[in-house]
């Protein structure tokens, strides 16, 4: 079998210790990610409980105990909700987390138990598809949830979610497309073997095609869309406790909320496990300290993991430093940014593919192509803007909080409606002066 071969003939036993070790590492690593997220917030927040926690391990043991609790605690549902609904959802999200996995390849070749094998569970020629299939069908949990916890709260959480999810898979998807153009496969572990090729055809320096550099537009859309996808801040608009309490999981506890816990978690592993296989070269070393630690073997998961681990950095970073964005922003910014410059970016791509694979993108098609792109530039920077918006009239008196559609505190010398006819209290200096006797009161 060549490391360029798509089609894995294991043994059965084969295949079932990668599903167990894979399981297995999903929930250890979950662990992890909790007290890891628990720890780095603290740092950048200076809390002194988690980061001064005397339980052994630097507060390991914390995070067990918190997953225990959850497993051994009452499993309460309300009596409104729909029983079978209610439990199959979060059993339809924790399946899709876990399935995910199947075609991310975690290392090159190995040797297991006298058997030549990869890393990696299975792979097909559509695998980086697969993946996407099994996110799309995740937001049934979300829905199902909401929907049968008879609750407006949930349902509202649960219409949020599928709304965000969808919008942002499409900007994902998207940013899939200019990989599987510069890759010439949808398998995963092709991918990975397409960006170890030297960069710009070979350079002395040992760098390699890591389509995060080849790529950078949708290395970006995907790293925003992938946050827009797990939920997290600052885009955990479905769940934010101002609004919506927790929403599509408010009336879940015990064990079925744990399943949904364990799922977000595992997410956030496996968008940044895909934007690692996609555009960060996989298991393969990062320049150059490849020099020094191989990836062939099982040191190829060493560097994945590494490069994972740096993602969910990036994503307790994001929670500990960024406030919320409000839900029309937050739309405004996929359907209106994200995805226009995706199918722009795609175009640009497929235009230069083909141009390349029939050898055109040379001599004067080349000083064209280089010319139209910086007037293109050029263009969206000093053309692009539109004008700006006039701030609005300000009137006097009692005005409508809500007419700009979202509420606003009055400014100083305005008054609200409902306290139009209210007697205002002193103002500062006024509360120096003496206080007017019974009768001035009454005259005024």
């Amino acid at each position: 079998m060549t490391p360029d071969s798509v089609v894995m003939n294991d043994p059965w036993w084969i295949v079932l210790i990668k599903v167990v070790g894979v399981v297995l590492l999903l929930l250890t690593w979950t662990i992890f990610n909790v007290w890891f997220e628990r720890r780095l917030v603290a740092k950048m927040q200076h809390r002194r409980g988690p980061i001064m926690n005397p339980i052994k391990l630097g507060g390991l043991g914390q995070a067990l105990g918190d997953g225990m609790k959850l497993l051994f605690k009452e499993d309460f549902a309300p009596g409104m909700v729909d029983k079978v609904l209610f439990t199959i959802a979060p059993l339809i999200a924790g399946a899709c987390a876990f399935t995910a996995w199947s075609v991310i390849p975690l290392g090159g070749e190995v040797n297991m138990f006298g058997v030549t094998t990869r890393l990696q569970v299975a792979d097909t020629d559509v695998s980086a598809l697969l993946i996407l299939a099994v996110a799309s069908v995740a937001i049934y949990g979300f829905v199902l949830a909401g929907w049968s916890s008879q609750s407006p709260y949930s349902l509202l959480g649960a219409l949020r979610s599928s709304a965000q999810m969808i919008s942002y898979e499409i900007s994902m998807g998207l940013s899939y497309v200019a990989v599987f153009l510069m890759a010439g496969s949808m398998s995963t572990s092709r991918i990975v073997q397409a960006q170890a090729q030297p960069l710009l055809g070979g350079n002395v320096l040992g760098l390699q095609s890591w389509f995060w550099l080849l790529l950078i537009p949708s290395f970006v859309i995907y790293v925003i869309s992938m946050v827009g996808e797990t939920n997290r801040a600052p885009f955990d608009l479905p769940e934010c406790e101002s609004e919506l309490v927790s929403g599509h999981l408010t009336e879940y506890s015990g064990f079925r909320y744990a399943i949904f816990f364990l799922a977000e978690y595992i997410n956030m592993a496996t968008v940044s496990a895909v934007a690692t296989t996609l555009f960060l070269g996989g298991y393969k070393a990062i320049w150059p300290l490849g020099f020094l630690i191989p990836d062939t073997g099982y040191w190829g998961f060493l560097w994945f993991f590494i490069k994972v681990q740096l993602l969910i950095s990036m994503f307790v970073w994001l929670r500990g430093t960024l406030p919320r964005l409000r839900y029309d922003q937050f739309m405004t910014l996929g359907w209106k940014w994200l995805i226009p410059i995706s199918l722009v970016w795609v175009m640009a791509i497929s235009l230069l593919r083909g141009l390349t694979n029939h050898d055109l993108l040379q001599g004067p098609v080349l000083w064209i192509v280089v010319g139209v792109a910086a007037l293109a530039v050029l263009g969206v920077a000093f053309l692009g803007g539109g004008k700006p918006e006039p701030e609005p009239e300000w009137v006097e008196g009692p005005f409508d909080a809500f007419a700009g559609g979202y509420p606003v505190p009055p400014r100083e010398g305005q008054t609200l409606p409902e306290f139009a006819d209210v007697v205002a209290g002193a103002s500062e200096p006024d509360r120096a002066a003496p206080a007017a006797s019974d009768d001035d009161r009454k005259d005024g």
